[in-house]
């Protein structure tokens, strides 16, 4: 304890730094756990959290009863395992893509592109998309001119699952490369000088330098990606639903504010949702990062497991 003490006011500066981020971290993550006791309790008002009667698993009976429960829980997954395979890549992509031009200045034109639909709020991105892709929209629009009938995007439940992940790519693609962007300016340039010589393309100076050279990223990227399949983009599916895709709108997200704000309200009923999501999410997050150490990767912590190279080496 001392050696740390010593450790720590030697780099008090940097601790200083970093105490307003912990303080709100206890503050607004922390604290409020206390709450979750209601997912075990069925909650009186005028009692408050604390005053309000125990029932025990009786709240998680009666989730695991209701059908449309276990519907929303298969069809958030079957979401947001797509999305993984369809958007996750982009990033990456985007990444190497900008790494490899060399008008640095249109470089910067286009990251600033790409980047800026992060800092627009989903009713905002939403508004846009809903206005382009309307019956009456720009893209409607064109299919009229060109003698095409008008596509209802928005009222099709089959093009519902396909517009998030379009959006979510435009949304946050841009913003999620910049990781791996820092990433890549921590290679060794010589290692691009010795491959140079040696007759390499730029296509496999990325291949073969610039990909392995970013995988730690990569991986646990993915590790905290699948820790919250079970947590779909709330304000995104919100804002781009409707009546005539409900159906398929229906993730464990919308349920639970379905059950909280548009039923019955139970305070206790929704909590315990709330809290069987959190736990599945946390055990998909150790999963990923038990089978990232499994085949020879860099677990969340730094630490890299025995894959089967490994051992047959040692």
């Amino acid at each position: 304890m001392r050696r740390l003490g010593k450790e720590i006011w030697k780099n008090r500066a940097v601790y200083i730094i970093l105490l307003p981020g912990l303080v709100w971290f206890f503050v607004f993550a922390y604290m409020p756990m206390g709450g979750l006791t209601l997912a075990f309790k069925e909650f009186n008002a005028s009692m408050g959290i604390w005053g309000s009667p125990w029932v025990g698993f009786e709240n998680f009976r009666d989730l695991f009863h209701d059908p449309a429960f276990m519907e929303s829980v298969w069809r958030t997954l079957a979401i947001n395992i797509g999305k993984l395979i369809v958007t996750f890549p982009v990033p990456v992509v985007l990444a190497l893509l900008f790494n490899e031009l060399r008008m640095r200045r249109y470089s910067k034109v286009l990251q600033t592109v790409f980047t800026f639909p992060n800092f627009l709020s989903w009713v905002i991105t939403s508004g846009i998309i809903i206005n382009i892709l309307s019956n009456t929209g720009l893209v409607n629009g064109i299919f009229q001119a060109m003698g095409f009938d008008a596509v209802n995007f928005l009222g099709s439940e089959k093009m519902f699952i396909p517009m998030l992940y379009l959006s979510e790519i435009w949304k946050t693609a841009g913003w999620s490369a910049i990781i791996y962007m820092a990433s890549i300016t921590g290679i060794d340039a010589e290692q691009y000088e010795a491959a140079q010589l040696d007759g390499a393309s730029r296509f496999q100076m990325m291949r073969y330098i610039t990909l392995p050279s970013i995988a730690s990223t990569i991986m646990v990227m993915f590790i905290l990606a699948a820790g919250n399949l079970m947590t779909s983009s709330f304000d995104q599916v919100f804002n781009l639903s409707n009546a005539a895709t409900r159906d398929a709108a229906e993730v464990l997200d919308m349920y639970i504010y379905r059950i909280t704000f548009q039923s019955s309200t139970d305070f206790s009923f929704s909590t315990a949702a709330s809290l069987f999501r959190s736990v599945l999410n946390m055990i998909l997050l150790l999963a990923a990062d038990w089978g990232a150490k499994r085949m020879g990767g860099t677990g969340l912590f730094g630490q890299r497991g025995g894959g089967k190279h490994e051992k047959q080496k040692a």
